[in-house]
């Protein structure tokens, strides 16, 4: 039969392409060696010269799956379930300290290395651990990009059976945000408006749109896994991951997430949907993370509880039930879940435990695997199996609940509920202790058949990308594709589209080209960062300042200018102080949506939830406590503005993170427009008319803190609302353009 293969040299890998079938890569002096079958090149994965089923790309990804489920080991399967600590490429920087590596024992700068070469750590964790399944964080660059890949998918082919690397990123796409679990980009990515951005389009049509683009972007950076999409329903205005979910409005999210995943995840021309071109998605964060207690995040050891004082559990299910897992197009479900870290508080009501999600044997299997039918890989939270910190803020491991069992034991106990992977763990060790654990407890043979059941939903996403083929990437094809023209366009346009106008009295805007605008400096006191350190007092020159220049004369003083225009932030605040702490208190204040110092007098006392290690008290309440913004002298400047510029406009845009009480702000503007995450252009773009606003509030500003004390934490829209002085009410779906209020088919599509 005639060879119906050829193959070509690329840099650092040849490619060989079967007529009518699947195109191989194989990096330069690999020891896979290729095999031909009725005329077509497979690799040779085992060396046997025998074409095994896993190595045939013409069988089903299913029964491929199987096939190397039952061959690997269990040191194989403990590698497929560790799921890599962030990865810097390279490894320098501020953040190196905390996520860096080492190059020949040596630091970046001191090695001289190319930034694409591979770390010790990572040489070790592909190699000896066994790791398949790296998170990137930091990229230099698109080119680092994909050398790095090339060489890491080279010493994978290598090793053992040849399992490709699945690499994996946090939303990469962000134009604005400032979120430390964010991707850091260095590669020139589209900028997209963030997840609540996405939702004031009300468009679920743009969302796939930005699937589609984004998994294309992904693809060609190495990127076969989308830690995302978040679709908690955000119904906690007080939470720090609110800006990344679609908000909490059920349907709107259930829709979102079907084009989401949709977009990510389908190869138009594969029968299945699953193909070179699809990125798994991993949905967040079952059972949904939008109702902890108070605001408080899990990140930390304050805020690990969620609550349900509405009874409405189920509700934060539906985005899984009827979006995640009921997918339109052909790859059907969502590849992957992630529990939260949270407890989620009295929602086990068969083996009565308030553990950590991931630990939580009904929620796992009872629930999720059982009832709702989930087969795909369920991965946990990054660091549950670590231990945590001395002090309840430490940005430390989050193992709620199982504080008191050893590494191996929360393993174990993951495992034990229905875990398949472990996320943020290197060291295949306490996986395998667990394993024998397991044995002990069950058998060999049960132990063995779990292991291999995790194992065959692992490889199964990995087979389905098409990375056994090909996981090679082609430099110029690349750097052609990440942030072209076009993908830059759209990411623009949708942040324009976020953009929302809430206040335009006596239309002001669209402000005039060239006129003289004053924007001052904003001062921020010094807050715990995501990472629980100071981060100092700061003076920080807004973006708007420096980009304001294309549209306007900038002058140095409000006496001088035609308009001033305040680029703020919404409340930044923290639920929990160590200072109050150290005081004698519990460490529990309010996290507030207000400038001005705020003190809880209608605060829920006692807490729904509390017990920790290191609390005598298991009362979390924060009654009669006292928080301020550490962003107060935000409305300082606005206020000042107003006093300075007489009847001259002023301007406010809010940078909205989380929904805020607007009675300190609104009096103080004549135009106000909030934007979630946006480039400085677009809102300057907006403001000056070359863009006609069309964002919608996706969701609700409540009226003062008390309406947000009294609202229960998984209940959505039970918040009175600001009303401003023009009779505007700012609630879910308003927004104005420069005529007046919107009224469009989009309002009408999506009602409370």
């Amino acid at each position: 039969m005639s060879q119906k293969w050829t193959k070509t040299e690329q840099d650092g890998y040849v490619l060989i392409e079967n007529e009518g079938g699947q195109t191989l890569g194989l990096a330069a002096g690999s020891k896979v060696k290729v095999l031909t079958v009725d005329g077509y090149a497979f690799k040779d994965f085992l060396g046997t010269g025998e074409l095994a089923p896993y190595e045939d790309w013409r069988l089903p990804y299913e029964e491929r799956a199987k096939d190397l489920a039952e061959r690997i080991s269990i040191d194989d399967i403990a590698g497929l379930m560790l799921y890599s600590a962030h990865q810097l490429i390279p490894a320098k920087g501020p953040r190196a300290a905390a996520f860096g590596g080492s190059y020949g024992g040596k630091s970046y700068e001191e090695s001289g290395v190319d930034p694409w070469e591979l770390t010790d750590q990572q040489k070790e964790f592909i190699v000896k651990d066994k790791v398949r399944h790296v998170l990137i964080m930091g990229l230099e660059s698109t080119e680092t990009a994909v050398r790095w890949n090339n060489k890491l998918q080279a010493l994978a082919e290598n090793s053992g059976f040849g399992i490709p690397a699945n690499n994996s990123s946090d939303p990469r796409h962000g134009a604005g945000s400032t979120a430390e679990y964010m991707g850091v980009t260095g590669e020139a990515i589209s900028k997209w408006a963030n997840g609540i951005g996405l939702s004031a389009s009300f468009d679920p049509a743009l969302v796939k749109e930005f699937g589609e683009i984004a998994s294309t972007e992904y693809r060609a950076l190495g990127i076969t896994t989308a830690l995302s999409p978040q679709i908690d329903l955000a119904t906690e205005p007080r939470w720090m991951r609110f800006a990344d979910t679609f908000g909490e409005h059920t349907q709107m999210t259930i829709d979102m997430t079907r084009a989401y995943c949709d977009g990510f995840q389908t190869t138009q021309d594969s029968e299945t949907g699953w193909g070179k071109d699809s990125v798994n998605t991993m949905v967040k964060h079952f059972p949904g993370g939008g109702a902890c207690e108070g605001g408080r995040d899990a990140h930390y050891a304050y805020g690990k509880y969620a609550v349900y004082p509405g009874g409405n559990d189920k509700e934060h299910l539906k985005p899984f039930t009827e979006g995640a897992f009921s997918l339109d197009g052909r790859t059907g479900k969502a590849s992957a879940v992630m529990p939260y870290y949270t407890i989620s508080y009295g929602l086990d009501q068969k083996y009565g435990e308030n553990v950590g999600n991931s630990f939580n044997k009904y929620l796992i299997q009872d629930l999720l695997r059982e009832e709702l039918g989930y087969e795909g890989v369920v991965c946990t939270d990054w660091g549950i199996t670590h231990d945590m910190g001395e002090t309840e803020e430490v940005f430390a491991g989050k193992c709620w609940g199982v504080e008191k069992l050893t590494e191996a034991e929360r393993h174990c106990k993951a495992i034990e509920a229905g875990v398949d992977q472990f996320g943020g763990n290197n060291d295949g060790a306490p996986v395998m202790e667990a394993y024998r654990m397991l044995c002990e407890k069950y058998g060999e043979k049960e132990a063995e058949a779990r292991f291999r059941r995790s194992a065959y939903r692992l490889l199964l996403n990995i087979f389905r990308t098409g990375l056994f083929e090909n996981p090679y990437l082609n430099l110029e094809e690349s750097l052609h594709t990440v942030g072209c023209p076009a993908y830059m366009e759209k990411g623009y346009q949708s942040q324009l589209k976020s953009v929302t106008l809430l206040k335009n009295k006596n239309k002001v805007l669209p402000l005039k080209e060239g006129i003289r605008v004053y924007i001052p400096d904003r001062f921020i006191k010094s807050h715990m960062s995501f990472m629980s350190t100071p981060t100092g007092d700061r003076t920080v020159v807004s973006a708007g300042k420096r980009a304001a220049e294309e549209y306007f004369t900038v002058v140095n003083t409000p006496e001088e200018a035609d308009a001033a225009l305040c680029f703020i932030e919404s409340p930044i605040s923290c639920g929990y102080d160590p200072e109050d702490r150290k005081a004698g208190g519990s460490g529990y204040v309010p996290v507030t949506l207000q400038y001005r110092p705020y003190q809880a007098v209608s605060a829920r006392q006692p807490s729904l939830a509390g017990g920790d290690p290191l609390e005598a008290s298991a009362d979390r309440s924060y009654r009669d406590k006292w928080n301020r913004a550490a962003n107060e002298a935000d409305l300082d400047l606005v206020e000042e503005m107003r006093r300075r510029m007489g009847d001259k406009p002023v301007i406010t845009i809010v940078a909205l993170k989380n929904p805020t009480v607007m009675s300190e702000l609104e009096p103080c503007t004549d135009a106000l427009l909030v934007e979630y995450g946006v480039s400085a252009q677009a809102v300057l773009d907006v403001i000056t008319g070359r863009f006609t606003p069309q964002g919608l509030l996706p969701v609700q500003m409540p009226a003062n803190m008390e309406t947000v004390e009294k609202q229960q934490e998984d209940v959505a829209f039970d918040m009175e609302c600001y009303q401003d002085e023009e009779g505007h009410t700012y609630d879910f779906g308003f927004g104005m353009d420069f005529d007046g209020v919107i009224a469009d088919e989009r309002v009408g599509r999506y009602r409370k």
